[in-house]
């Protein structure tokens, strides 16, 4: 699940680039419009730095879509592919953005940014980009000021997967299967495969109809929620040696440092989800990873869980500069560890629910 972390050091975007909001929401059939005018041939498509399933799932399909109507595309990421969903289809099509001494701008006629709600998010790509003739912005994030020519943001939508199967299917576009496959992943990891509270009834049908393309569901769940590299499990081993508790029992954390990291030779992807192992103990209101950063500015990476909506952990991680949704959200925050690990465990209790305590009814007094 995408979440929007503060970013100290935003990358410059490029002069061609229209980041302000849109004037007004743009419709399906306007999008639909700039992808089916021959003169717009050239199209980049970017998404959010430390990309999830929803991320690369929607740059795959939006970027399979193009290349079967003809278009030119180039497929972005400041990540990269992530090792683990290089079994998507057409996964060898998203690149890291070339930035090397030297290397010239690149002009294109459409960017199109997907499920990043805030556009520093969108991170290193933005400095190789020369000009743009337009900008599309598609989104799940309801924080998502809708920046762009075009802004389609629903924030209903529990992924951004599913608002781009709502979108191909309006315009007629064909869904092959190896656009379903990308888009039935993206919907898939953004839901907790299914199990969020955010998952619809048109999430399900969105997802049958995704099967009914002949996708292989069960080996896409296989492949996205058990195939893990063996470091994957030594993490998880490290971290639990650092399990803390607090508001008894309803708040548990554990932290990365920049010395396990390297130690156990682990890649940011490689924490993806952990943090539901103390999510689902019984007592756990919120969760909380932290994880140092190798940046010179000495920034604790946060990531937060809440399992009641009584705990809204965006609104606790908006005091930290980020943000993200009311069960899942997360910040970038200066400090060191011990430093960050205090100051946020203790907005954390102040936003939990009173508990009330509950005493015995005194006994009955003996009959005479």
């Amino acid at each position: 699940m995408t979440i929007v972390e503060s970013l100290p050091t935003p990358a410059p975007a490029a002069s061609g680039v229209n980041l302000a909001p849109a004037s007004s929401a743009a419709t399906f059939a306007e999008i639909g419009a700039v992808l089916r005018d021959p003169a717009r041939r050239r199209f980049l498509v970017l998404s959010h730095l430390r990309p999830d399933g929803d991320a690369l799932g929607c740059q795959l399909a939006f970027g399979l879509v193009l290349r079967a109507l003809g278009k030119e595309v180039t497929i972005w990421n400041e990540d990269g592919m992530l090792d683990k969903l290089r079994f998507l289809p057409g996964a060898e099509l998203v690149n890291a953005p070339p930035l090397g001494q030297g290397e010239m701008l690149h002009d294109f006629d459409v960017l199109v940014a997907l499920d990043t709600a805030a556009h520093p998010r969108l991170g290193t790509p933005l400095q190789a980009i020369g000009r743009i003739g337009l900008t599309i912005n598609l989104d799940h994030h309801i924080s998502n000021p809708g920046y762009g020519d075009l802004a389609y943001i629903d924030g209903s939508s529990p992924a951004t997967g599913q608002v781009l199967y709502d979108f191909f299917h309006d315009q007629k576009f064909p869904i092959p299967a190896d656009v379903a496959a990308n888009l039935f992943v993206a919907i898939s990891t953004d839901t907790g495969s299914f199990q969020y509270p955010n998952t619809t009834a048109h999430t399900y049908e969105v997802a049958a109809a995704l099967i009914r393309t002949g996708i292989d569901h069960a080996e896409l769940s296989r492949l996205l929620y058990g195939s893990y590299p063996r470091r994957r499990l030594l993490l998880l081993q490290e971290l639990l040696h650092t399990l803390q508790w607090g508001s008894d029992g309803r708040v548990a954390a554990f932290a990365l440092t920049l010395e396990a990291t390297v130690r156990l030779g682990v890649t940011p992807e490689d924490n993806e989800g952990l943090i539901d192992y103390i999510r689902a103990i019984d007592t756990v209101l919120v969760a909380v990873f932290f994880e140092e950063m190798a940046t010179p500015a000495g920034l604790i990476r946060l990531s937060m869980r809440s399992n009641t909506p009584a705990v809204d952990v965006s609104a606790i991680c908006q005091q930290f500069g980020g943000g993200g949704h009311r069960l899942a959200a997360g910040a970038r925050v200066r400090g060191t560890l011990a430093e960050v690990e205090k100051r946020v465990l203790a907005t954390i209790h102040e936003a939990l629910p009173v508990v009330v305590p509950t005493t015995s009814p005194a006994p009955a007094a003996p009959a005479h």
